[in-house]
């Protein structure tokens, strides 16, 4: 029996060897397919930039062309840099806009010129990921010339006003009102673009939409603040949706510092389709791996659809199998930003205790990740007084449990769009709670055998019971049934599965070769 909560050690390991179970497949799945995003993340490694004047982007423009020509089960990779060799071009915008102009036309060479267009393809790439290397060893040098946040959790705080230009002044009055993470929220809808849109923005809604331009200017502004306040104040973004691989690669060249990337959210909530979410999320997290990028999950999200004491247990799987696809694509426990939620209805008996266990059951399977503890919305009703309460006991479990990220709460969550006000009010909430009781956790020990005890191993119990139903049959079918909060998703239907392909037998991908083999 170990930890606070008596966990037992062979259990735990079960747990984690039916996750494994479980995700094999759909691993196996994601490395025998590729997606039209994958492609187009690969091309903007080897440097294709900008937009048509209708503001479709130039890698979507080149993808499609060369799909057109030779389809998609043998990467974009090899096609585009053999025409670029044939057409004498050197530079791969160039020949995007050539081929969507309808002058280039694209093959699957074999022999010398494959090789050759191997060889040229894998240079390219290799560029952009070395310059996703020295944005990591960038942020390396500034988080050791500023220091990170004294205190634990970090504090986590969103922006969303939809235009970049007004984000920024809040952005730097939030860090200096003692936010440590800036979360700029993505735009509604933007998840379901199959394309990045580009430049920068002043028109989103109920969030900015993220490009390579918001996030450049975004981290310049943090960095600003990073001087001014002699901690560095870490950004988040979102890789998830219809372009997941893109936005990875452009958080990693833009130095972001944390991305919500989650295996299903994606699937659940926006009906994308399974394969094309799953074969998007490995390559994803293969490029957050490499850029150094905490990722955060979105566990609390089923918790918004489902009961959050029946279904808590589904928390827990979905942790367990995050935690599994994300080792497999190389993310270490430090980038695991494993979420959970303060979604128990108020009213229900011993609603606190119950959310101490799930929390501190969270904190002690994943002991080395910093893990993401989300604030109360469902239960939010626009009593400002009550909500401001709830609030502070959410903050009072995270310092009780230790957690690594706290996302601020706020009195007004999920009833209208919060004022500054409202977030100075909920900024004091969290300072307040983390002074008083910041080393709670040290001396919080639950009773043995008690509530909290039994609550946590009753949750663990059904999650392993759940994770053996779900290695019977597949993760896939476990989806398609609903067992994640509550949303049916079949693995044949769903947006975005057009863009999926099988790897032919030539099939080469130059950047998820260096990945995998850790070389640029």
């Amino acid at each position: 029996m170990t930890g606070k909560l008596g966990l037992d050690p062979a259990l735990v390991a079960r747990a984690r060897e039916l996750a494994r179970r479980a995700g094999q497949p759909v691993v196996d799945l994601a490395r025998s397919h590729t997606t039209v995003s994958v492609e187009r993340a690969v091309l903007r490694l080897a440097g294709v930039t900008g937009a048509d004047p209708d503001g479709i982007p130039w890698v979507n423009r080149l993808v499609d062309a060369v799909v057109a020509d030779v389809g998609l089960g043998h990467g974009v990779a090899v096609p585009v840099f053999d025409a670029l060799a044939r057409e004498q071009i050197g530079d791969v915008t160039l020949l995007a806009q050539k081929a969507a102009a309808g002058s280039v036309r694209f093959t699957q060479p074999t022999g010398k010129a494959a090789t050759a267009a191997r060889r040229a393809a894998r240079k390219a790439v290799a560029a952009g990921v070395r310059q996703i290397d020295r944005r990591r060893a960038e942020r390396d040098r500034l988080v050791k010339r500023y220091g990170d946040p004294k205190q634990r959790p970090w504090i986590y705080l969103i922006v969303a006003t939809g235009d970049i230009y007004e984000d920024i002044p809040q952005a730097q009055a939030a860090a200096r009102a003692g936010a440590d993470i800036i979360a700029v929220i993505r735009s509604t809808g933007q998840s379901l673009l199959d394309y990045v849109p580009e430049g920068a923005t002043r028109e989103g809604f109920a969030g900015t939409y993220a490009t390579q331009e918001n996030f450049r200017l975004m981290r310049a502004a943090l960095d600003e603040s990073s001087r001014e306040l002699g901690r560095y104040v870490r950004l988040t973004n979102y890789a998830s949706g219809l372009c997941m691989p893109e936005m990875a690669t452009l958080a990693g060249l833009e130095r972001l510092d944390m991305m919500l990337n989650d295996s299903m959210y994606g699937i659940l909530f926006r009906d994308i389709n399974p394969i094309r979410t799953f074969v998007d999320q490995r390559f994803s997290r293969q490029v957050h791996a490499r850029a150094g990028i905490i990722i955060n999950t979105g566990e609390d999200n089923y918790l918004t659809t489902a009961d959050a004491v029946d279904e808590a247990h589904t928390v827990t799987v979905s942790q367990l199998l995050n935690e599994y696809f994300a080792h497999e694509a190389g993310l270490a426990d430090w980038q695991l930003g494993l979420g959970h939620a303060f979604e128990i209805n108020p009213d229900v008996p011993e609603s606190f205790r119950l959310e101490l266990a799930h929390a501190l059951l969270a904190r002690e399977l994943f002991p080395d990740a910093p893990l993401k503890w989300m604030p109360p919305t469902k239960h939010m009703t626009g009593d400002v007084f009550r909500g401001n309460l709830l609030d502070g006991f959410f903050n009072l479990v995270g310092t009780m449990t230790g957690q690594g990220i706290l996302l601020v709460g706020m009195m007004t969550e999920a009833v209208v769009t919060p004022w500054l006000s409202d977030r100075d009010i909920a900024l004091q909430n969290v300072r307040y709670v983390l002074g008083a009781a910041g080393g709670l956790h040290e001396d919080f020990v639950p009773a043995p055998g008690g509530f909290i005890q039994q609550r946590a191993h009753r949750v663990l119990g059904e999650a392993v019971d759940l994770l053996d139903r779900i290695g019977d049959q597949s993760l896939l079918t476990a989806i398609a049934e609903g067992t994640f909060g509550i949303m049916k998703r079949p693995a044949d239907r769903g947006k975005g599965l057009d863009g999926v392909a099988k790897h032919e037998a030539d099939y080469y991908n130059p950047a998820t070769d260096i990945l995998e083999g850790q070389q640029a």
